[in-house]
């Protein structure tokens, strides 16, 4: 039976305890429902782009997002625009699992590789059907073998100790579990074409099922892509002297999923106190001058009057008679003096 080898490290601990805390702050923050729309449908299109980047396509994000968005963007290869559509439509199909606790089968695992190869690479190689052929896991950036998977007659055996695994009761955390299954299917490789496309949707999949969905505000996959070299060099790592170990694996995996949750963490943050900011000028009417300074001092915190000249572009006597006013109207708190002048938000 499959059973997968690996170390809780402290680096991993960590990783878990920001990522518990970043679920918390979404489980429990008041976000308006349109910005939640607005940031899963930015990180559905970062997603989709960046799984597909790595894979090999040659798309721009702002040509992906055109794409994703029913634009008409022209000069685009027919197999890359569908590949890009084909992994949305994937994600919108695992996302209807967030919950559920139906079992994750081989026939679900096959059904999401069709839709990921449909009209695409991969597409006339038995979609949705494990190999009957040995294939080999090539570095998309050197063209090099880095690693051969198991002989096709010990896939399907594999593939049902692994599903088997996947559905068992564990203690072990739901993200360490999405981590390991994103590996062994990697490292399993059923199909012919579009491993690493199912292997990345399957891990969302495993998040989601668990209750670890984080309102769908992350894309792991755009981690993965910013450097690929530490991906390849993270999932290799598992491989090295046949250790099998993947805790090299889980430390990178869990390091990425945190990264990503305190940058959303973060941009919530800022979403709550912009909703708080706009609130309490409403009745004020601060001119567009002053409410593109107001914005900026919600991320950083303090401005003075060279600050507020420069962005937006303005006179030194504009922007203190702006900034004066805001003083006065009770929205903004002065300290220093003369050239050490500097105002923040006022906190009461």
């Amino acid at each position: 039976m499959f059973e997968p080898k690996f170390t809780i490290s402290n680096s991993i601990t960590k990783a878990l305890l920001e990522i518990e805390r970043a679920r918390g702050f979404l489980d429990a923050a008041e976000l308006k429902e349109a910005w939640i729309k607005d940031m899963q449908s930015e990180a559905l299109i970062l997603e989709a782009h960046h799984s597909t980047h790595i894979e090999g396509t040659q798309l721009t994000f702002a040509e992906a997002q055109g794409i994703l968005t029913g634009k008409s963007v022209k000069g685009i290869r027919a197999d890359a625009r569908q590949e890009l559509l084909n992994y949305k439509a994937a994600m919108d199909f695992v996302s209807e699992y967030m919950g559920k606790k139906s079992e994750i089968t081989e026939e679900l695992i096959k059904e999401i590789h069709k839709m990921l190869v449909k009209d695409v690479r991969g597409g006339t190689l038995e979609p949705g059907k494990y190999r009957s052929v040995q294939n080999y896991v090539v570095n998309s950036l050197t063209g090099t073998i880095i690693y051969t998977p198991p002989q096709p007659s010990k896939v399907p055996r594999l593939m049902e100790e692994f599903v088997d695994w996947l559905n068992k009761d564990s203690d072990i955390s739901p993200v360490l579990i999405a981590g390991i299954s994103q590996y062994q299917f990697v490292a399993i490789h059923p199909f012919l074409d579009g491993n690493g496309r199912t292997a990345r949707v399957l891990c969302s999949l495993c998040l989601y099922q668990k209750g670890y969905e984080f309102k769908r505000l992350f894309s792991i996959s755009e981690y993965y892509d910013k450097n690929r070299r530490k991906y390849y060099d993270a999932i290799q790592s598992v491989r090295e002297n046949n250790r099998w170990d993947m805790t090299g694996w889980l430390e990178y995996f869990t390091d990425g999923l945190r990264s990503q949750l305190v940058e959303v963490k973060t941009k919530g943050v800022k979403a709550i106190k912009m909703d708080v900011l706009h609130e309490n000028i409403k009745d004020f009417y601060p001119n567009p001058r002053q409410r593109k300074a107001l914005e900026f001092l919600i991320v950083h915190k303090q401005i003075d009057n060279s600050i507020y000249q420069k962005i937006c572009n303005t006179t030194k006597r504009t922007a203190t008679r702006d900034l004066t006013d805001l003083v006065n109207l009770g929205l903004l708190e002065r300290h220093g003096e003369k050239k050490g002048t500097y105002y923040t938000i006022r906190q009461n």
